[in-house]
């Protein structure tokens, strides 16, 4: 863990995978996004220099026959769809500092520049493959993968495949790659992936093809341009491009490696096998760590096309708004673990979270300081009860997110929300107000008001409106995103007072079903 006294602040690079454009945007996909987010935000908020990255996977066979099947060229295709996912990451208040598309002549460069490095180091060679191929993956399997005879991540018929196609040696990578992981236990999380990926290599690795001669839509290789990139050696290396790699040395230097991939397990191989293997041939140090989280699945499946069972990210904003979507999945899905989206679930979290919780504390709150203080905030008591509680809340929320726990993270905002709502019924402020303890009734409600302040700025990375809007509410200047933490979250530090304060109506209407 990261401390919380004497933190330096430093370069941070965080990436979701580029998501293929033969689809719309699902919750799937919004899951990882909004969990890079929220860390990206976090580490913004300790004064990191934040570079997180998402982007779209472009090219290769699923793409050009997708288009084929609308009567668009391939280019159309991929502008239409990955316009889909900018939609969708600006509906969920995403805030990422690039958005990478594997058409970009940046990427194409970076690209080149990778491959020809490999080629040189002497890590590819030319091969003829016979083998079993699923389009909807861009991945080869040989029939002991198979399940029933079909892919065992889309379970759909695969295709056989011959052709003649450049082949990266993986198989030389076995050794150093399990040389690399034992001595870099945390490079693979959580712990239980680390002994996946620990097994397939000890399994025994065999060269993978990196190129194909039968499909156009891709980028052709420096070294002969009859072949154009296997899409994952291509897709991969968006990491790179994004970070400068062949375009800005100096930039490159500053952010690479990267600390945080982060995916759905289903193409964590790519990225703790293949990945790695293709840096260390190219003399690149590897990402920090790669994290794969479980599937979101809708009744008992992973969401997929051929199911029918996908669910638009727009479908549930409509019901519980941006921020209701984001802390569902954030408080209520374990980033790491499987977890099952339910309907009934994120309405029953969103009532009782966000609406009877925290918009209920902030509403009495605000009611009791406009009614009582005349909508001016009294002072802050150096050692008022609630000030223990909100430390406790800023320790536990930087722990957890340090470890990407974004549920322990809430609940640890949440704890000083319950202690808030109890100091309030312990206190009774509106019987000190009858009884004209004019000095006790602003200690509680300043202390009150304090508390929502640090409130405000903790969940920020999780529900950016509410808090801003709070924020406002509280009369403070500029937003929460604006602050620095430790020292903004620290009991007191508001250096605004007698500020007006604005009541509102709720922030989380409960939603009635």
């Amino acid at each position: 863990m990261v401390g919380i006294v004497g933190r330096v602040a430093k370069s941070f690079y965080v990436t979701t995978p580029i998501y293929y454009v033969n689809d719309a945007p699902h919750i799937g996909h919004a899951y990882t996004t909004i969990a890079a987010d929220a860390i990206a935000r976090w580490r913004r908020a300790w004064g990191d220099d934040v570079l997180f990255v998402t982007g779209t996977d472009e090219h290769g066979l699923k793409i050009q026959r997708a288009a084929e099947e609308h009567g668009v060229s391939p280019q159309e295709w991929a502008d239409r769809t990955s316009e889909r996912f900018v939609e969708t990451w600006r509906m969920l208040d995403i805030t990422n500092d690039d958005f990478i598309r594997t058409t970009e002549p940046r990427h194409r460069d970076s690209v080149q520049a990778f491959l020809q490095t490999v080629y040189d180091n002497g890590y590819i060679v030319l091969d003829t493959y016979e083998g079993l191929y699923c389009v909807a993956c861009e991945a080869y399997y040989t029939p002991d993968d198979l399940v029933d005879g079909r892919c065992p991540v889309h379970d759909r018929e695969v295709e056989q495949v011959t052709e003649e196609n450049y082949f990266f040696q993986l198989s030389r990578f076995e050794d150093r790659l399990l040389e690399y992981y034992e001595k870099n236990p945390d490079a693979v999380q959580p712990a239980g992936k680390r002994n996946e990926v620990l097994g397939f290599i000890r399994q025994g690795l065999r060269d993978f093809s990196m190129s194909r001669t039968s499909i156009s839509w891709g980028i052709p290789l420096p070294w002969d341009e009859r072949h154009v990139t296997y899409v994952w050696y291509d897709a991969l290396i968006n990491y790179l491009t994004v970070a400068g790699f062949g375009t800005d040395k100096a930039q490159f230097e500053r952010r690479w490696p990267v600390d945080y991939h982060l995916m759905a397990k289903d193409i964590l191989r790519f990225h703790a096998v293949y990945w790695p293997a293709m840096l260390m041939a190219a003399g690149i140090e590897l990402p920090k760590c790669v994290f794969a989280h479980g599937y979101l699945l809708v009744g008992g499946e992973k969401m997929s096309k051929t199911r029918l069972n996908q669910i638009a990210p727009a479908d549930l904003v409509a019901e519980v708004g941006s921020d209701g979507f984001r802390y569902h999945f954030l408080a209520d899905q374990r980033f790491g673990p499987d977890g099952e989206f339910s309907y009934e679930a994120m309405i029953a979290r969103y009532n009782s979270d966000l609406a009877n919780n925290f918009g209920n504390l902030a509403s009495r709150v605000l009611n009791m300081a406009t009614n009582y203080c005349g909508s001016a905030t009294p002072d802050t008591r150096a050692d008022g009860p609630l000030a223990t509680a909100s430390a406790k809340a800023l320790e536990g929320c930087s722990e957890a997110f340090d470890r990407l726990d974004f549920a322990g993270a809430m609940e640890a905002v949440w704890q000083l929300i319950r202690e808030a709502n109890t100091f309030i019924e312990d206190r009774e402020p509106w019987k000190l107000h009858k009884a004209g303890a004019a000095d006790e009734t602003a200690n509680v409600i300043g202390d009150c008001l304090e508390a929502l302040r640090i409130i405000a700025l903790l969940v920020a990375p999780v529900i950016p409106r509410a808090s801003a809007l709070l924020w406002t509410r509280l009369g403070m200047e500029g937003t929460p995103q604006e602050q620095l933490l430790p020292g903004a979250a620290t009991w007191g530090a508001a250096v605004t007072r007698d500020n007006r304060l604005d009541k509102g109506d709720a922030l989380f209407p409960r939603i009635e079903t």
